[in-house]
């Protein structure tokens, strides 16, 4: 319980958003672990925490399905607190990515160990991406622009435009290229959504800025505002540590993507919004995305994991954020559930008879593959 002027606000997980942003501090660790025990494995403590470790510790603390007050909404909302949860993270992932692109320049660094050096700060990456995703919500022109500078390790950019001005009015539906669809494999949604995401961003930027009287190559540009920040980042590094270093910049990129287009597969498989009597989608609601009240995933990621209240509420902070009995509930964390959509048949063993279920056997009601 805090307090916030004159009223008790309560928040029983207050204290622990901070680990959301300790987590980009992944990146600190490898080279003191290897250090530390000698053990070359810890190069990939990345992959070993987020696919491993995290998963165990879903299943040991459980569910936490507690809602926040309403009365407490608004005491939330402007508890500056939670935003600078969100702001730390960039330092340190920033702090991070230049001391991994040194250790990567080293020449005593193996190959193998240097390939563990990547993934670990590609997921640092991916972490990146789910702060840009909480900033870019945002109304406040400052936040819109730290979303951008966080996704300039990733170098995807677009996810900017793209996401909060296509993928939330598509939805859940065949429209949208992040919406996985029932029977489809991670691996063949993976390049239908980055690509298809692409496109959408380019299109959109280019409509927004032809109704604004703006041309493409301009300031005005959201587009070429994100991707100049990855441009000066990734040159600033080269500068600094050589060419050797980008193999690396790739590397850790694309495994950030992955990791997000992942999560992407994750949250609507198979879900499919209601038409309405004139035939157009009705407005998305706690039925359409996938939901977990896993905590220590939760705390992770913002609670990115209650992501049906996210879609039927995009303005409301992480910290606000509700489950709902309405929404169709994951059986593990998003962590575990990355473990599981590597391999197809194993999600579908998990995932299609939950899907049918959701909607009582109603194939009709499913977004199926064309």
């Amino acid at each position: 319980m805090t307090v916030f002027g004159r009223a008790q606000v309560r928040d029983h997980k207050r204290y622990l958003w901070v680990l959301s942003s300790l987590g980009a501090a992944g990146a600190l660790l490898p080279g003191q672990l290897v250090t530390f025990t000698r053990l070359e494995l810890f190069w990939w403590i990345g992959p070993i925490a987020v696919l491993g470790v995290i998963p165990l510790l879903d299943i040991a603390m459980g569910v936490d399905s507690r809602n926040p007050r309403e009365e407490d909404y608004d005491a939330l909302t402007n508890d500056r607190y939670y935003r600078w949860c969100v702001y730390a993270f960039l330092p340190i992932q920033f702090i991070g990515l230049a001391i991994a692109g040194f250790m990567w320049s080293r020449p005593e660094l193996k190959l193998i160990d240097k390939l563990g050096l990547a993934a670990t700060m590609g997921f640092v990456s991916g972490l990146g991406i789910n702060a840009a995703h909480e900033l870019g919500h945002r109304v406040e022109h400052l936040e819109r622009w730290l979303a951008k500078i966080a996704l300039a390790q990733s170098g995807y950019g677009h996810f900017y435009v793209e996401h909060n001005r296509g993928h939330h009015v598509r939805v859940a539906t065949p429209e949208d290229p992040a919406s996985a669809r029932f029977g489809e494999s991670l691996w063949k949604f993976l390049p239908r959504s980055a690509l298809g995401g692409f496109r959408s961003a380019l299109a959109l930027e280019r409509e927004r800025l032809s109704r604004r009287g703006k041309r493409w190559f301009s300031r005005h540009n959201n587009l070429l505002q994100a991707w100049s920040m990855s441009a000066v980042l990734f040159g600033a590094l080269i500068l600094a540590y050589g060419p050797v270093i980008i193999p690396f910049l790739i590397l850790q990129a694309v495994v950030g993507i992955i990791l997000l287009e992942t999560v992407n597969y994750i949250e609507h498989y198979g879900l499919l919004r209601r038409r309405r009597a004139d035939g157009r989608y009705a407005r998305c609601s706690p039925r359409d995305s996938w939901n977990s009240d896993r905590l220590v995933t939760n705390v992770f990621l913002f609670h990115l994991q209650r992501h049906s209240d996210h879609h039927a509420n995009p303005g409301r902070r992480y910290q606000t954020l509700r489950t709902s009995e309405e929404s169709p509930q994951l059986p593990y964390g998003y962590a575990t559930m990355i473990v599981l959509a590597l391999i197809p048949p194993l999600w579908r063993k998990v995932m299609d008879p939950r899907l049918l279920a959701h909607y009582d056997g109603d194939m009709t009601l499913v977004n199926k593959l064309p």
